[in-house]
């Protein structure tokens, strides 16, 4: 029984740390919205019909995303895509800015013995003296943060419903498959909660 318990606890643990790695996602929804007459969706066209897509670079990072979003809905929801009467568009946003990174160390002493000889007593004594805060080390780095933001818009009424957004430290000027993937899964698993 122990062993078991050992052992789960150990899971328990490994759980709690990759959760806490995870990206960090915010929601705002409209109060009034019925999530439950909800089941299709279309996405808005970024550029407009007719116009031509000047910036070819972002299609795979648009259809990256395209995808992760049509996966969450249709896994956790039961929703579909349907380019004829949709219930709700979707559109999305990417944004990878600079910032600076501000991290604060503590700093403390190092703990210290010394020997001290009391002539009176003819006896060496001995002081220990326990570590002490000094401050701290603040270090500033440049990082590039990326924001993935997916929108919800009633079709009928043409008002947002719901909106999630999840921020990251990235590693380039644009954000990868997998980062992507990894913002769109941290928004939407907060999405069920959200349209209760």
């Amino acid at each position: 029984m122990k062993t078991n318990w050992k052992l789960w606890s150990g899971y328990l643990g490994i759980v709690f740390l990759l959760a806490s790695c995870g990206t960090t996602a915010h929601i705002e929804k409209d109060d009034q919205a019925d999530f439950t007459k909800y089941k299709t969706f279309a996405w808005i066209d970024k550029d407009g019909e007719g116009r031509s897509d000047r910036n070819r670079g972002n299609d795979l990072a648009e259809q990256k995303i395209r995808e992760a979003v049509n996966k969450e809905l249709e896994k956790s929801s039961r929703w579909r895509e349907s380019k004829n009467r949709p219930d709700v568009l979707l559109s999305y946003d990417v944004l990878v800015e600079k910032n600076v990174k501000e991290q604060n160390d503590p700093v403390y002493s190092r703990p210290f013995t010394r020997t001290f000889y009391n002539p009176y007593t003819r006896r060496y004594s001995t002081i220990y003296y326990p570590s002490q805060f000094l401050g701290y080390d603040r270090e500033r780095r440049a990082i590039r943060e990326g924001t993935v933001t997916v929108t919800m818009i009633d079709a009928r009424t043409d008002k947002t419903v719901w909106q999630g957004w999840a921020t990251d430290e990235v590693n380039s000027r644009n954000m990868t498959g997998k980062e992507i993937q990894a913002a769109v899964r941290s928004i939407f698993r907060k999405f069920d909660v959200a349209k209760n």
